[in-house]
C-alpha cells in the first residue's frame, strides 16, 4: 500500500500523507496553505464562498468543475487538480479576465463572497464561450450575495464571454497540456492509498482503493466504513455534526463507478455519476429530469453530489429515488462475492435501513424509458425554488389504454414518510378507472391512507399532506393539456 495522496495545487505538486478523514480541503488550504482568498461561510455546501475548481481526467479530456470546499474532504483529492482564487491572476500582478470584468460592472461591495462568485463564473468561462441569461444563473445558484445583487454579476459573466481574450492569458488554458500529463502519471497508479493520522481517540484511516476490486475487497474486510463519493451529505456530517469517521474509503476516482449506458430500454447509470454528468443523458431519455435536477443544490453540489449517493444514503427526502421509483428502476448492489439486482423501491426498508448486507455497496441504477404514450412528471416543493432542501418530492408515471382507462399507475413520494414510498392506495383507487376530473376529485384523499408524515421546520403534516393531493390535481390538468409550470419573464415577453 502507499501511505500519500498526490495532487496539484494551483501550479504546486503536492505529496500529502498527514489528513484525518474528516478533514477538509477548505481546512487545508486556508489554514495549512494560508490560501485565504478561499472562504469560510455556511460550511455545508450553500453559500459558495469557498467555490474553487476541481480539475479531473474524464473520457473527454482535462474537465474543471466548481465545487464547495467546505464539505469535500481532503482524502477525495488525489489524482486531481485543485484551482484556488489566487491562481488566476497573472504574474505582474494584472487580474485575469473574469476578475477584471467583475471590477468594470461593480460586482463587488463588502468583497466577501466575490472569490466564490470568480471562481464559479471562472468555471463558466472555461466550459461555455456563449453562455446564455440562463446558463449564466444556473452557474450562480450555489452562491449567495447580499451586497450588490447580481445584476452586476451577471453583467460582468456577459461582458467577459462578449470579450474573450486569448487563451495564452489563463493559466489553466495554457498549462492543460502539462497538467494532463501531470494528472496521468498520478491516475495510473495500481496500489491503494491508506493514511494513518492518530487523534485522542486512536488511529483514522483514509483509504483510496485503486480499483472497484480493491474496494470490494476492502469493504468486505471494513464493512462499517463510510463510503465517501461527492461528500454533499457526509460532508455535513463532519462540520455540523462533528463526527468522528474512521475508517472512510473514498472512491470518487473509480472510473468503473462513472459509466453511463443509453440503450432502447433505458439508462444505466454508475453509482459514481454526479448530477451535472448524469444531467444530459437522462433529460435526453426523459426529460422532466432536466428541471428536477437543475434545482438540486447549486452548481457546485450538483458537481460534487452522486446519484448512487442520493441512493444509497437511503433519506426519506432524497430527490432521485422518488422519478426512480415511480418509472420502476431496478438497482444493483455489488459485494467482494458477487451482484443482486432488486427493484428500487425495495431497497427501502424503514427511517436509516436499507436492504444492503455488510459488505455490498450500490453499483449502478437501471431507468426504464417510459413508453412515448405514457406520462410522467416529477415535481419538487421547497421553500426556495433554487439550491433548497425538498419539503416533498413527488413523482407520477401513467399509461392509459384506448379507451382512456388508468392501465397502469405509479406515484412515489419523498419527504411523505420514513422513506421514499409508493401511494399504494391511491393507485389502487384510480387503477382501471376513466382519467377525468371526477375520478380525480373523488380519489384525493386516498393519500390520507398512504402518508401520516411528520411535522418540521420544513413543512407541517397538514400542509404536506394537501400538497401531494394537489400535485395528482395538477399532473391530471397536465396531462389535460393544462398549463401549470410558472414561466420565466423573458419566456413570457418572448410568447
Amino acid at each position: 500500500m502507499s501511505s500519500a495522496i498526490r495532487f496539484i495545487l494551483n501550479g504546486e505538486d503536492v505529496t500529502l500523507d498527514d489528513f484525518a478523514p474528516t478533514d477538509t480541503l477548505l481546512d487545508y488550504l486556508r489554514l495549512r496553505r494560508r490560501l485565504t482568498g478561499t472562504k469560510e461561510g455556511c460550511a455545508e455546501g450553500d453559500c459558495g464562498a469557498c467555490t474553487v475548481l476541481v480539475g479531473r481526467l474524464t473520457e473527454q479530456g482535462l474537465r474543471y468543475e466548481s465545487v464547495n470546499a467546505c464539505i469535500r474532504l481532503i482524502g477525495s483529492m488525489h489524482g486531481t487538480h485543485v484551482v484556488t482564487v489566487e491562481h488566476l491572476a497573472g504574474k505582474d500582478g494584472a487580474l485575469h479576465p473574469v476578475q477584471q470584468a467583475m471590477v468594470d460592472c461593480h460586482g463587488s461591495q463588502c468583497g466577501f463572497c466575490t472569490p466564490g462568485f470568480v471562481m464559479s463564473l471562472y468555471g463558466l468561462w472555461l466550459s461555455n464561450e456563449n453562455p446564455s441569461r440562463a446558463e449564466i444563473e444556473s452557474a450562480l445558484q450555489g452562491n449567495l450575495c447580499r451586497c450588490t445583487g447580481y445584476e452586476p454579476i451577471v453583467k460582468a459573466a456577459e461582458k467577459v464571454a462578449e470579450s474573450r481574450p486569448s487563451s495564452l492569458f489563463d493559466p489553466l488554458e495554457r498549462d492543460r497540456m502539462e497538467i494532463t500529463g501531470k494528472l496521468l502519471s498520478m491516475k495510473t497508479f495500481t496500489d491503494t492509498i491508506m493514511v494513518e493520522k492518530a487523534d485522542e481517540a486512536g488511529v483514522t484511516r483514509s483509504i483510496v482503493p485503486a480499483s472497484i476490486q480493491a474496494f470490494a475487497e476492502i469493504l468486505s474486510q471494513e464493512p462499517t466504513a463510510t463510503i465517501v463519493a461527492g461528500a454533499t451529505d457526509v460532508g455535513l456530517w463532519v462540520t455540523k455534526q462533528l463526527r468522528r469517521l474512521d475508517p472512510v474509503i473514498f472512491i470518487n476516482h473509480l472510473t468503473e463507478l462513472q459509466s453511463m449506458v443509453i440503450e432502447d430500454a433505458g439508462v444505466t447509470i454508475g453509482a459514481g455519476v454526479s448530477y451535472a454528468e448524469a444531467h444530459g443523458a437522462l433529460e435526453a431519455v426523459i426529460p422532466a429530469f432536466g428541471g428536477l435536477i437543475d434545482r438540486i443544490g447549486g452548481q457546485q453540489v450538483r458537481n460534487m453530489g452522486t446519484i448512487g449517493g442520493n441512493i444509497a444514503n437511503g433519506s426519506p427526502i432524497g430527490d432521485m429515488p422518488p422519478p426512480l421509483i415511480a418509472l420502476g428502476a431496478e438497482l444493483t448492489l455489488r459485494s467482494h462475492s458477487g451482484r443482486r439486482t432488486m427493484p428500487l423501491e425495495d431497497y427501502f426498508i424503514a427511517y436509516g435501513k436499507q436492504d444492503r448486507i455488510p459488505g455490498e455497496f450500490v453499483e449502478k441504477v437501471f431507468v426504464p424509458r417510459p413508453a412515448d404514450d405514457s406520462h410522467f412528471a416529477v415535481y419538487k416543493i421547497s421553500k426556495r425554488r433554487d439550491e433548497d432542501i425538498s419539503a416533498l418530492c413527488g413523482a407520477f408515471h401513467l399509461a392509459l389504454d384506448d379507451d382512456g382507462l388508468v392501465e397502469t399507475i405509479r406515484i412515489a413520494f419523498g419527504g411523505m414518510a420514513a422513506t421514499p414510498k409508493r401511494a399504494a392506495s391511491v393507485e389502487e383507487a384510480l387503477t382501471g378507472r376513466p382519467w377525468t376530473w371526477s375520478v380525480i376529485s373523488a380519489v384525493r384523499d386516498a393519500f390520507d391512507d398512504d402518508y401520516q408524515p411528520l411535522t418540521d421546520w420544513r413543512a407541517t403534516s397538514e400542509y404536506r399532506r394537501l400538497t401531494a393531493k394537489n400535485l395528482l390535481t395538477r399532473f391530471f390538468l397536465e396531462t389535460a393539456g393544462a398549463p401549470t409550470e410558472l414561466r420565466r419573464f423573458e419566456e413570457m415577453e418572448e410568447a
